[in-house]
């Protein structure tokens, strides 16, 4: 799932490792203690694999401060001046090439390793490279889980077992994936239409 979210970030500009990890706490907000420990590791097999390659400082430089807004341009020059003053692999920054780009897709695609609420909303937050038929895939496989994990609750809240306390907890949890499921129906009635002009337009 790290793969993903860096490929993600790498779509829309160059990054530092540091400024990686910045993004992956403030902008998506899933990995609140990711360490370099794990970032640089990450990095490093996917440049092994040519889905990302090195930028020369100067050239990273230029680019960085390319982002169409002011507070993406503050953001650059704020890691700018602070990785001026970490080590050497602190100032390399990464690319992503043209092969990542196709298997950033295929990952977030792949039905295979969506398996939680975490990996699910990773993909939604990145879901603006996928096509309207590739978003709705991927709405309709979560809502295929939400509804298996609704009735699982259900049945479990009427076990003549269960205390007051503990079947309030049950009776909660379904409400909560009640409103998972709504949130995901309203996404997918516009995903729908989405698909449908995407697909007239490519005729």
């Amino acid at each position: 799932m790290l793969d993903i979210a860096i490929l993600g970030l790498l779509m829309e500009r160059d990054h530092h490792g540091y400024e990686i990890r910045a993004q992956l706490r403030d902008r998506l907000g899933i990995w609140a203690n990711v360490s370099f420990g794990s970032i640089y590791p990450a990095l490093a097999r996917l440049e092994r694999y040519g889905y990302v390659e090195a930028v020369a400082q100067n050239e990273f430089r230029i680019g960085a401060l390319s982002t169409g807004s002011l507070a993406g341009e503050r953001a650059s020059l704020r890691a700018l001046r602070t990785t001026q003053g970490l080590g050497r692999r602190g100032r390399k920054a990464y690319r992503i090439t043209d092969r990542g780009r196709l298997e950033f897709v295929q990952l977030l695609s792949d039905p295979a390793t969506l398996d939680d609420s975490k990996n699910f909303s990773l993909r939604m937050a990145l879901a603006k490279y996928l096509t309207p038929s590739l978003r709705v895939g991927l709405l309709e496989r979560r809502r295929a889980d939400l509804v298996a994990r609704l009735a699982e609750v259900r049945a479990n809240a009427t076990d003549e077992q269960l205390d007051d306390y503990a079947r309030s907890v049950m009776e909660h949890s379904a409400r909560g994936v009640e409103l998972d499921l709504a949130w995901i129906d309203d996404f997918l009635f516009t995903e729908r239409s989405n698909q449908e002009t995407f697909a007239q337009k490519t005729k």
